[in-house]
């Protein structure tokens, strides 16, 4: 797909994914988002659920419309949904970000260190569009994830507390890569060097020391000492969120997250690590009879859930931009990132962008039947897509061109 190795094609997939949620996902009446769209006509299934990540990413990806020079409406799309993650989401009384409303009613103030990070993401792009009001809220949301849910003795990030913020025993892979991420871009907002530091800091204890006991696999589930626990949710396989096994997905998503470190701390390790995550996530996750990318699997590529998810792809395409990017500055002589990017594209768009819309889809099943409509009050509204088109153009613009591959003068 090499209209995908352009600015031009990555901004039209942009602009399609903003278009599905503009306008309807504004809710005037209440404040914030409306988030649940059904993912195939674009009609509100729920138009009362609050979610606090969906909140987080509505931010985030109004505001990379804005750095984008996107549609006029994103900088008011995006500070519309500001306002209400800092006054509505916040609890003044005991600190921290409600996970669930119901309209402006908390239904549910578990403190998720996941939901946490997606506001300080959130933050970081929405004070690189020049939002008023982000660098406060910034601040806070580093906060509050240093308060509530840092652990210095293992240099990682507990995962969920109640709301008087007793911490719960469970540890997570998942909720460190994205405070990893959000850390980037606190500092890409900033350039305050404790933001790197921290995410640096993050990055080298999961994906090295922590990986040994699983022979460089990202394990996904840990106790409170950081072993894996290879019982957790044993018995169920197709938990949508924490479901046992390991996930390719999480493998590129985490090549991505090197690789953008190593464009700002040139570490040799960081781009070895990044390729050696992203080969084991086309190695171990990619289905050789129907195509895509497994959603779990066993050790040695056996699928436990076969079924192909659209972030894990968006991701993959992230990781794979980023690689070719890295590749090409330090001569690395690798067609593997620039041919899975290619592979990549052409199954999404066979299989997971909607035609119609331009919209990804949630899930399909291994055979690309899709068997629900995927509802839900934690919806995907279009950041993972958003974000890897972004980074795809970020990618291209800092290289100086218009399109990835060889210059005209080397093909």
């Amino acid at each position: 797909m090499t209209v995908y190795r352009t600015r031009a094609g990555l901004r039209h997939r942009f602009r399609d994914v903003l278009n599905f949620y503009y306008p309807d996902c504004l809710d005037t009446a209440v404040g914030g988002y409306v988030a649940q769209l059904d993912e195939r006509d674009g009609h509100v299934y729920d138009a009362r659920t609050k979610h606090l990540v969906a909140t987080a990413r509505g931010v985030h990806n109004f505001s990379l419309g804005v750095l984008t020079d996107g549609p006029h409406w994103c900088d008011y799309a995006a500070e519309h949904g500001l306002r209400f993650l800092s006054t509505v989401h916040w609890d003044d009384e005991r600190a921290g970000y409600d996970w669930l409303l119901d309209g402006r009613t908390p239904t549910d103030r578990t403190r998720y260190c996941y939901g946490h990070a997606f506001v300080l993401l959130a933050a970081a792009r929405a004070l690189q569009a020049g939002l008023p009001g982000a660098r406060a809220e910034l601040e806070r949301a580093f906060g509050v994830l240093e308060e509530g849910f840092w652990e210095p003795d293992h240099g990682l990030y507990a995962d969920r507390a109640s709301p008087d913020w007793d911490l719960a025993s469970y540890r997570g892979q998942n909720a460190n890569m994205h405070t990893c991420e959000a850390l980037i871009a606190a500092y890409e907002a900033t350039g305050a060097d404790r933001y790197l530091e921290r995410a640096v800091t993050v990055a080298d204890r999961f994906t090295r020391d922590v990986t040994a006991a699983t022979d460089g696999l990202l394990w996904e589930h840990f106790t409170e000492t950081w072993e894996p626990d290879r019982s957790y949710n044993a018995d169920s396989p197709r938990h949508r969120f924490r479901p046992p096994g390991y996930q390719p997905g999480h493998h590129a998503e985490w090549a991505k997250l090197l690789a953008l470190l190593a464009t700002h701390r040139p570490e040799d390790w960081l781009l070895e690590r990044a390729h050696d995550l992203f080969e084991t996530a086309v190695d171990l996750g990619w289905d050789d009879e129907y195509g895509g990318l497994y959603y779990t699997v066993t050790a040695d590529g056996e699928p436990i859930v076969p079924d192909k998810y659209g972030w894990v792809h968006a991701e993959a395409i992230g990781a794979s931009a980023l690689l070719c990017r890295a590749d090409r500055e330090t001569d690395r002589d690798s067609p593997a990132p620039l041919e899975w990017y290619d592979r990549l594209w052409a199954y999404a768009s066979e299989h997971l962008i909607n035609p119609r819309y331009g919209n990804w889809y949630e899930r399909l099943a291994r055979d690309h039947d899709r068997d629900g409509p995927n509802h839900g009050p934690a919806v995907e509204p279009g950041y993972h897509p958003l974000t890897n088109c972004w980074l795809g153009l970020r990618a291209l613009e800092a290289d100086g061109r218009s399109s990835f591959g060889p210059r005209a003068a080397e093909r």
